[in-house]
């Protein structure tokens, strides 16, 4: 199916675009639409973030972002606006604050968890993009993509710390709740081990089969991170010392990946209206488990890791355009007001 068909499903009722697995000897896994949110306006999005300890999820789109309370779906409210737009996010608990980029700016934003308003701009780097806490540290992560250089902030004084410089473009990464941060090399195709004790570079480790990662997911207990690949593949490596475990087909232009940790299922979300799931049997076999029809667009995810409901984010379809280039991608124009959150159920 070309992706041009794929998002000209966006025309039809949503309740038709949830399909089940695709291949009948392969164990499936179904999920169902259970809620839909309207955000409103700012149709070009970003990341999409759950904060299992608010109960709320947070959405990057346009020059802000939308806060909705997780239980009822009920939008709180907005932070921002910030005129170079939104991307990452990231919540500090512990310091009852939340963070947001300009991404244009090159600057990250901390913002109240309780007021939602902005508390104080920090300098970061031109493209300031995905967001991390790292548990360990309590430190937050700014990951300025075209910059090649990840910002350091400590919340507790909201002033940078350190500025870790990779030199190379940079996707979202990982933590693994040891100290140890896991980013995405997109420009060498590699997977990028930060020491976050000392906020250097331990290691790089390439992926031979992978072209410009873009989602990471891991799972902590097996020590396996998950690299979603623009050639439509999804790596699995040995977070321990980098070894390439397996490789398995996802869908196109996949921005993000999960991964639940009840089920041991593992999420690509991707821009051609699919979401790819792969079941880890352990940990060096990983079986693909269904391709579920979402909506056009929606690239990234977020995850409740205790239920396994999954947030993505789409918008309805006015037009597509041919790319600019061969081997581009198509530009999409979006019908204004139409961008919604999805809650997508597990049905056990």
């Amino acid at each position: 199916m070309t992706i041009r068909r794929t998002m000209l499903n966006a025309a039809l009722p949503l309740s038709l675009l949830i399909a089940p697995a695709y291949a009948a000897n392969q164990t499936t896994a179904d999920y169902r639409i259970t809620k839909t949110v309207a955000l409103g306006s700012g149709e070009r999005w970003d990341f999409v973030v759950f904060d299992p300890v608010g109960k709320r999820v947070y959405v990057a789109h346009g020059d802000h972002v939308t806060a909705v309370n997780e239980p009822d779906g009920k939008v709180i409210g907005q932070i921002g606006t910030f005129p170079g737009g939104t991307h990452g996010i990231a919540i500090s608990t512990a310091t009852n604050q939340g963070y947001t980029d300009d991404g244009k700016a090159g600057t990250a934003i901390a913002f109240s968890l309780d007021t939602l308003k902005p508390l104080k701009t920090i300098p970061a780097a031109p493209d300031a993009d995905a967001i991390i806490r790292e548990p360990l540290t309590g430190h937050i992560y700014v990951i300025n993509g075209d910059s090649g250089s990840i910002t350091v902030i400590d919340p507790k004084t909201n002033t940078s710390i350190a500025t870790i410089s990779v030199g190379a473009g940079l996707e979202p990464g990982v933590a693994d709740g040891n100290g140890a941060l896991f980013i995405n090399g997109v420009e060498k195709h590699e997977i990028i081990k930060i020491d976050a004790r000392t906020n250097k570079v331990e290691a790089h480790w390439p992926m031979p089969t992978c072209t410009k990662p873009h989602g990471l997911a891991i799972d902590p207990e097996t020590r396996r991170l998950f690299a979603t690949c623009a050639n439509e593949v999804l790596v699995v490596l040995d977070a321990n010392n980098g070894d390439n475990i397996a490789s398995v087909p996802i869908g196109s232009f996949s921005d993000g990946a999960a991964f639940d940790p009840v089920r041991k299922l593992i999420f690509s979300s991707n821009g051609d209206g699919t979401l790819s799931v792969i079941r880890e049997k352990d940990a060096q076999t990983f079986i693909p488990a269904g391709k579920i029809k979402t909506v056009p667009g929606a690239k990234t995810i977020a995850i409740d890791p205790k239920t396994g409901r999954l947030f993505l984010v789409g918008a309805d379809i006015a037009k597509i355009d041919p790319p600019s280039k061969t081997g581009g991608r198509p530009h999409v124009t979006y019908v204004p007001n139409s961008l919604k959150l999805f809650f997508f159920d597990p049905i056990d």
